[in-house]
């Protein structure tokens, strides 16, 4: 998701950072590679991008678990697992839901030009009129990432099972990556998605 971000993110060797404020439950920053030097380099970002003084609470998103940023002014605000899907495939809606793409407007929490990114696509699904379910997808790199995930507890399997026939639908041929925890990480698993290595999301600690 880092590239639906446009160009205010930017990529450093080991780390992409965003010193403007970011849509909704995405980090300002993502380690992408792990070692003794990466981690330094990491360490360094932050303490930089601590400097640009990012309005509220911002997260340090640590992809290989590795990154100590306690000491910096961090708490780890969730630790979870890598998921994937290595080959979606399209499919019949089993959650018995609405499914609809969301189009500009839909979420204001994310840029309008985003919804015009052929990269880009966010899903929503109703029951009785009332949206009870979503999710969003970005290509990039040979793979799709999904994220923002939402489902009422006893949908949650059916609608994983759900997303990923419309990502198999929306990027044929692309394999679904993404991050969860807890009992979405349960649900995830239930639908046929790969648990995979652990990771951490930071916060600025609440003073």
């Amino acid at each position: 998701m880092c590239f639906a971000h446009g160009t205010v993110g930017r990529f450093l060797v080991h780390t992409w950072i965003n010193a403007e404020p970011v849509p909704r439950f995405y980090p300002n920053v993502v380690t992408l590679t792990t070692g003794e030097a990466d981690i330094v380099e990491q360490r360094q970002a932050v303490r930089i991008l601590q400097k640009s003084h990012l309005p509220g609470r911002w997260a340090v998103k640590d992809s290989f678990a590795t990154l100590d940023i306690a000491r910096l002014g961090f708490e780890v605000l969730l630790e979870a697992n890598w998921i994937r899907k290595a080959h979606p495939k399209a499919a019949t809606m089993v959650s018995g839901l609405a499914w609809e793409r969301v189009g500009p407007g839909g979420d204001d929490a994310f840029p309008a030009a985003l919804f015009s990114d052929d990269n880009f696509a966010m899903f929503s699904a109703r029951r009785g009129g009332t949206v009870v379910a979503g999710g969003t997808f970005y290509r990039a790199d040979g793979v799709v990432g999904l994220s923002n995930v939402v489902a009422e507890c006893d949908d949650e399997p059916a609608v994983w099972r759900d997303l990923a026939a419309l990502a198999a639908t929306t990027f044929p041929g692309q394999s679904l990556v993404g991050y969860e925890s807890d009992d979405e990480l349960a649900a995830a698993r239930k639908a046929g998605f790969e648990i995979g290595a652990p990771l951490r999301v930071w916060v600025v600690a609440r003073s």
